[in-house]
């Protein structure tokens, strides 16, 4: 079987790398807004289980501020075997191969201003008896704009062009069907892009140019996202609101909170392979009503 250990450990350094631009990029509008405001990091270690040893963990990255009423940055990389259970539900994992690793960062800021959109961005690399890479980030607009759903799917479309032919318009439509909320029949956003399970061949077999495809994809993603989120925060931060405007924005987060707890696949993956509890329940708004 193929050793990823190498792979997984640039993934796991470019994740950090675009964590820490990220993290920069926020305080820098935080300064902006007369806030001091700074990243709080927490590192944790996996719980494991029995007959594991080294399992890995992360560090959990949370901020409270002006701009940023609650935004969590997390990386993490961890190792073990699926339960047998959870196994069957996993790309290339079973009852006889429940071994993974998994790397990535996984972002949620709720904003203080309901004019300015809350986002979710994350990219991962993960193995079983296969490797593949997936991710994606969607807008979560209390008050949509339409310039600024525009703006960010133009981004992304212009991004996945580069990397494949047709990839916008499949991980485009992937999103609006992935982040949906049956039992309310509405979207929790505008959408954005979401694909999972890009394979990678082993690199033995293609010299590892489909890893390095998929990986420069994955970056791309990644840099994309730190391109044009700081700019429509910039767009929408100093727009006065209201209360009705503030109360619309509650109850936009309760249903945000339900997608979350009910039907997000990183949610139920985090707690299925003990993952940290307060990592993984970070994308959980500070504040939110139900009428």
């Amino acid at each position: 079987m193929t050793d990823w250990t190498p792979y997984t450990q640039r993934a796991k350094t470019w994740f950090e790398a675009l964590r820490d631009g990220i993290c920069a990029e926020f305080e820098k509008i935080e300064r902006e807004a007369g806030s001091d405001a700074s990243f709080q990091y927490k590192p944790w270690t996996r719980d494991a289980v029995a007959g594991e040893a080294d399992t890995g963990g992360g560090v959990q990255g949370l901020m409270k501020g002006k701009v940023f009423e609650k935004v969590g940055v997390n990386v993490s990389t961890v190792h073990g075997a699926f339960s047998p259970q959870f196994a069957a539900s996993i790309n290339g994992a079973s009852v006889e191969n429940p071994g993974f690793t998994a790397t990535g960062i996984s972002l949620v800021a709720h904003m203080a201003n309901p004019h300015v959109p809350a986002v979710h961005m994350n990219t991962r690399f993960l193995t079983t008896t296969k490797a593949w890479f997936g991710g994606g980030a969607d807008l979560n607009p209390p008050l949509p704009y339409d310039e600024d759903t525009a703006d960010f799917h133009a981004a992304f479309k212009a991004t996945c062009d580069a990397h494949g032919e047709g990839y916008y318009e499949r991980y485009k439509a992937w999103a609006d069907d992935y982040f949906y909320i049956p039992h309310r029949k509405v979207h929790r956003g505008v959408g954005g892009i979401f694909y999972d399970h890009l394979e990678c061949a082993p690199p033995e077999s293609d010299g590892s140019a489909g890893w390095e495809a998929n990986f420069a994809f994955t970056k791309a993603v990644g840099e994309t996202f730190l391109s044009i989120f700081p700019q429509l925060v910039r767009r929408r931060m100093g727009i006065a609101f209201d209360a009705a405007q503030k109360q619309q924005q509650l109850e936009w987060r309760g249903r945000y909170a339900e997608f979350n707890l009910v039907y997000d696949r990183g949610t139920l993956f985090g707690l299925k392979t003990g993952g940290n509890i307060d990592a993984i329940l970070m994308s959980l708004p500070p504040e939110a009503v139900w009428s």
